[in-house]
């Protein structure tokens, strides 16, 4: 999605701190700079003041130098300490050109930074062929050229393949952690990223969670209807605790992405 640089929100705040995050960035990377993007609920049109991030892509041409990793860093800190509230939103990837093209177990270490972790090198999981997907077909340029141009068009049955593998490597250890889902907040959060799971095993594709959310209500029958519009009006008010709910519609959603019809786990190139 092609939008004004200076403008590529309709929120004036949020765009004030893209508009710095972008300028330090390109400074800071210089020739290593490829483009920056928006993706996750900025792009999908169903941003919640509050509750979303504001997640980011930075393409670099190459992989970034060592001697760089600081001042990203230090502009990071810089920009949370600025007193803007999206300027400790940020949550966004530093991904060489190369390995953004197709997700690859074997290259997915990439600088990141976000709302619950520093900014440091870590694991990109199975997640990554999602949001390559969202990127590619939805991503706002905020700089750099059309992101379709860098990213391989994603199968239906490899985002089904990444949504098995993101329960198994995420939200399957995080059944042994009950403790994770004690939070009203993450309960919605874990809720509504089901929804987008049943939904994309279903479709094959990927739809903002509201989206998702009001599809699964009349799929998934009667007994997880309400925790759902729960999940969908969520603020932060001190609602009731769902945790055991909550927790029992993972598990529906693990079992359920084991009966997708002739799915192998096998990738096929994505």
């Amino acid at each position: 999605m092609l939008v004004d640089a200076t403008h590529p929100t309709p929120y004036p705040d949020v765009n004030v701190v893209l508009d710095m995050l972008r300028s330090d960035v390109e400074a800071i990377l210089g020739s290593h700079f490829i483009g920056m993007y928006l993706y996750g609920s900025l792009a999908g049109g169903c941003f919640d003041r509050q509750r979303s991030d504001v997640d980011f892509l930075v393409v670099a041409a190459d992989e970034l130098p060592d001697k760089m990793l600081p001042a990203l860093e230090a502009m990071h800190a810089r920009i949370a300490g600025s007193g803007s509230t999206w300027a400790t939103k940020l949550e966004g990837s530093y991904i060489p050109r190369r390995a953004l093209r197709r997700y690859d177990l074997s290259q997915a270490r990439h600088p990141s930074i976000g709302v619950d972790w520093p900014f440091g090198v870590g694991h990109h999981g199975s997640d990554w062929v999602i949001q390559r997907h969202v990127i590619r077909e939805r991503g706002v340029v905020l700089a750099g050229p059309a992101p379709s141009t860098l990213i391989d068009p994603v199968e239906p049955d490899d985002l089904r393949r990444a949504v098995r593998a993101t329960l198994r490597e995420y939200w399957l250890p995080a059944l042994h952690d009950p403790a994770r889902f004690r939070g009203r907040e993450y309960q919605a959060f874990a809720v509504l990223t089901m929804c987008r799971v049943l939904y994309t095993l279903d479709h094959g594709t990927v739809v903002p969670k509201p989206v998702a959310a009001r599809w699964a209500k009349w799929v998934v029958g009667e007994r997880w209807a309400g925790l759902i519009d729960r999940a969908l009006a969520w603020r932060p008010d001190g609602q009731p605790d769902e945790s055991d709910e909550t927790i029992g519609f993972v598990q529906y959603a693990l079992e359920r992405s084991q009966e997708v019809a002739g799915l192998t786990d096998e990738p096929s190139g994505s």
